[in-house]
């Protein structure tokens, strides 16, 4: 999905940088609500541009602000790195100046909070927006701007249908969907973006799925 002008004039933020700061932020919240709170531990990988710059753009920063659900105009961002220390975030910085099959801002977050470990790769593309390219090695592509429901679960027959057919007694309107799979009949990653948010007791009933391992559910990752 291509980018508009008024995706680009970007978000109320802390600089310096949209690119390298408001985006950074938004994709450590989405790591953060995945996981289903502040993590415990973050290996952080920045690749290509964000190698380069990490540090001098504050995106080391950005992103650990992120993982502590912080929003892009919190004025906390700017201490970030010493405000870790009272929430118990211990992390690990790495930098890759060259993975030519990835786009200049990318940084891939593994995260852990007791038992629960997730890794995202996410994109900064400009003016604060971002793209999620992968969530546990499965393929992902969304923006977290939308309502977002992130399905693991067994690859069976019907289960597209069964998922789909559930989101249309919401009244759910989905905007785009992202099937991955670890290979045929096995463990699968449907990602769906919607218009409009799903009740809490829905969400119950798809974890409740005999063949399905996880549900997580991302609102508009702004508010």
């Amino acid at each position: 999905m291509a980018s508009g002008v008024f995706d680009m004039i970007g978000p109320v933020m802390i600089g310096p940088s949209s690119s390298h700061t408001a985006g950074v932020v938004r994709i450590g919240r989405v790591a953060c609500k995945i996981l289903g709170g502040i993590p415990e531990y973050a290996d952080i990988v920045f690749y290509n541009s964000f190698a380069r710059t990490y540090e001098g753009h504050g995106s080391n920063r950005a992103i650990l602000a992120g993982l502590m659900d912080y929003k892009t105009d919190d004025v906390r961002i700017k201490n970030a790195l010493s405000l870790t220390k009272s929430v118990g975030l211990s992390y690990k910085f790495r930098s890759i100046g060259s993975a030519s099959t990835l786009h200049p801002n990318s940084v891939r977050v593994s995260v852990r909070r007791g038992d629960s470990k997730i890794e995202i790769l996410g994109e900064s593309q400009g003016g604060g927006v971002i793209r999620i390219k992968e969530v546990n090695g499965f393929d992902a592509n969304f923006t977290a701007s939308l309502h977002t429901l992130i399905i693991e679960a067994d690859d069976v027959n019907g289960s597209i249908a069964f998922f789909t057919e559930v989101l249309s007694q919401e009244d759910c309107n989905i905007a785009t969907m992202t099937v991955s799979r670890k290979g045929r009949n096995d463990l699968a990653c449907l990602i769906l973006e919607m218009d409009s948010g799903i009740d809490d007791i829905t969400l119950r009933y798809l974890e409740k799925r005999r063949w399905v391992h996880k549900v997580n559910y991302l609102p508009d990752i702004d508010k």
